[in-house]
């Protein structure tokens, strides 16, 4: 008799301990402040030993930049899966920011925590922040300028970060679970920005 293959049953467990791991981490710390987490309490909720959580991450803080990652990506999917490509751009860019902002009032608690305390985390938490924010501008970017450039990337961070910042004051207004009403401030930005860079014209280039 053959023996079970049981190498690729093997291999989903450690995705799945580390796809609970983050689950938990955004439960716990989204009740009780990335600094009132203890590692006790993530692995407690996740169902796992100790052990198991260094086998995936280093410290509390690497489990939560890699929280912030995933919720990022999350939302970058429904920025993605609401572009209508035969609409003028002005009109994608509301409606995916629409989408997008929804997406981050779905889940107040979380996203409160994980806007707020990223801040928090020094260079670490920078790098990862910047990282974020060009994916979201590389987006951007793509939809934008489909047919013809009309943004440039130096305004499509600007236009990023304008957003970020619109929706940190309205997380410390109490109003996380209302995003979605920043959606036509959120694409003015995007709008002004975009005729700031026509105005402006490409980055000339060196001789």
């Amino acid at each position: 008799m053959k023996p079970k293959n049981t190498r690729s049953a093997d291999a989903t467990v450690p995705n799945e301990h580390r796809g609970r791991l983050l689950q938990a981490m955004a439960t716990v710390a989204a009740a009780q402040g990335l600094a009132a987490t203890s590692i006790a309490a993530v692995v407690a909720e996740a169902g796992v030993s100790k052990r198991t959580f260094y086998e995936h991450f280093a410290d509390k803080d690497a489990c939560f930049l890699e929280l912030y990652r995933a919720a990022s990506a999350s939302a970058l999917r429904t920025l993605r899966e609401a572009v209508q490509p035969e609409r003028p751009w002005q009109d994608q860019v509301e409606h995916a920011l629409g989408a997008y902002l929804a997406h981050l009032a779905s889940g107040p608690q979380l996203i409160r925590m994980l806007f707020v305390e990223i801040h928090h985390l020094g260079p670490a938490g920078a790098l990862v922040r910047r990282e974020v924010m060009q994916h979201l501008a590389d987006f951007m970017l793509e939809t934008i300028n489909a047919e013809r450039e009309v943004l440039i990337p130096t305004m499509a961070v600007a236009a990023v970060g304008g957003i970020q910042e619109l929706v940190l004051q309205a997380i410390e207004r109490g109003e996380a679970a209302q995003l979605d009403r920043l959606t036509p401030s959120a694409s003015a930005v995007v709008r002004l920005l975009a005729g700031a860079s026509q105005k402006k014209g490409p980055p000339k280039r060196a001789p």
